[in-house]
């Protein structure tokens, strides 16, 4: 295959990048929109809610217009099919790197003008993650722009959005670059063993990326400051005193000019956790709404799931660096010299690393999906205790049908949901509202 059959594919994901994003429709306003669509109650109706969890269930789900909920499920659904998506395109631009040999080339070159490997091999893995971006940049813009913009969920033009993603890009390019240059120093100095230092390195760096995360990137994008409002920061200082929360500030943060879904967050490690929401919780919530949401956030922090959840993962990626490995060594061994590759620890091969890990991934979705929503639940029985809002829990959560699906089966929620069910998460307000507060 031609090197210059990349730079024509390159072309051709331009002119259709730029084709997809000049054809994607105007949001319509999302918030204002989901407000319409979920039909507003007032305190007489809080009332007369049934004491039965079911019943009170019911009672909020059918507040969601047909309109609403089939809007909602098909954005969702159609999340299942762009995993897939995702997967297989991802190794079609690896498969043509591969068949092209350009790494292979860059390698050669970069051997002749340097000496130091690690510097080879950290300046091909950033030019694999260029190419790789140029060539799937396409699906990276219908999914980000153009299918945020057609269900009206993203309030970023084509200029902001294009902006944010490259420096993203930059971001991720360079940090790319210095992990997999960290890695192939693994695969050449502990040869058969370096599936196990290699899943040590990639440990280590989401833990520099979650210490770093809250002070130094997350400010790139959006503008972080303490909440003044006496109203939202007493009630929710005071709950968070009361579970022996050590941090001393709530903050917010521009999430509005980027979409008006709802969230907040903990995030950090080793002292840098902060407690963080947005401001279009701030905006479209009551006070009740915001104490549920955050004490939630604050069963996080408490139950130390940030690290357990680094745990976890440490575990998945144990497990899928070994499987690498494996497949790595058949495959070398079956295609290595047709393809330029010297063996597992060559550079050029770096895209079959990534295909193989991202085969693994796939397959562990539902398992990873588990171990995430399995910390929600734990968080989200937490924070109803924390805050004794059930009702503003059940209000919350019912603005997250917006782009969520409310009520999927049980095996559809396994396979595909890194959280409970909108619907799931009512019922488990309702059940705490029938069994702790007086009737």
């Amino acid at each position: 295959m031609s090197k210059k059959l990349i730079w024509i594919v390159i072309t051709l994901s331009f002119i259709f990048s730029i084709l997809i994003a000049f054809t994607a429709p105007v949001s319509q306003g999302a918030t204002s929109r989901a407000t319409a669509q979920i039909a507003p109650v007032d305190d007489a109706w809080r009332a007369a809610l049934p004491r039965d969890p079911e019943a009170a269930t019911t009672a909020y789900m059918a507040r969601i217009s047909p309109a609403a909920k089939a809007r909602s499920d098909a954005y969702f659904e159609g999340g299942y099919w762009l995993q897939l998506v995702d997967l297989i395109v991802g190794i079609a631009a690896a498969v043509i790197l591969l068949r092209s040999k350009v790494l292979v080339g860059f390698r050669d070159w970069l051997a002749a003008k340097l000496r130091v490997q690690w510097l080879i091999d950290t300046a091909t893995a950033i030019v694999y993650s260029c190419l790789i971006s140029l060539i799937t940049f396409p699906l990276m813009v219908y999914e980000g722009y153009y299918r945020e913009h057609f269900y009206g969920l993203s309030n970023l033009n084509a200029v902001d959005w294009f902006m944010e993603n490259m420096l993203m890009l930059s971001i991720s390019t360079i940090g790319m670059g210095i992990a997999i240059g960290m890695l192939y120093i693994a695969l050449r100095r502990t040869r058969s063993s370096w599936w196990i230092w290699g899943a040590g390195i990639a440990i280590s760096l989401i833990g520099v990326l979650m210490l770093l995360s809250p002070t130094y990137i997350d400010p790139l994008f959006n503008t972080y400051k303490p909440i003044a409002d006496a109203r939202i920061k007493d009630p929710v200082m005071a709950m968070m005193r009361a579970n022996g929360v050590p941090i001393d500030n709530l903050y917010q943060f521009d999430a509005s000019k980027q979409s008006n879904r709802v969230s907040a967050n903990v995030s950090g490690i080793f002292g840098s956790a902060a407690v963080r929401m947005n401001d279009n919780l701030l905006k479209s919530s009551t006070i009740s709404e915001i104490k549920a949401v955050l004490g939630h956030e604050l069963g996080h922090y408490t139950m130390n799931h940030i690290y357990k959840g680094w745990m976890e993962i440490g575990i998945v990626l144990v497990i899928g660096f070994a499987f690498v490995k494996w497949a790595l060594d058949w495959s070398i061994e079956k295609w290595g010299s047709a393809l330029g590759i010297k063996d597992y620890a060559d550079i050029a091969g770096l895209p079959l690393f990534i295909v193989w890990f991202s085969v693994f991934m796939f397959i562990a979705t539902p398992i990873n999906n588990t171990l995430i929503r399995t910390q929600e639940v734990e968080a989200d029985i937490f924070g109803l205790n924390a805050s004794a809002e059930p009702l503003g829990f059940a209000e919350a959560m019912l603005k997250l049908t917006q782009y969520r699906k409310s009520n999927p089966g049980d095996v559809e929620e396994l396979m595909f949901f890194d959280h409970p069910s909108p619907r799931k998460r009512i019922y488990s307000a309702m059940r705490w509202r029938a069994e702790q507060q007086k009737p």
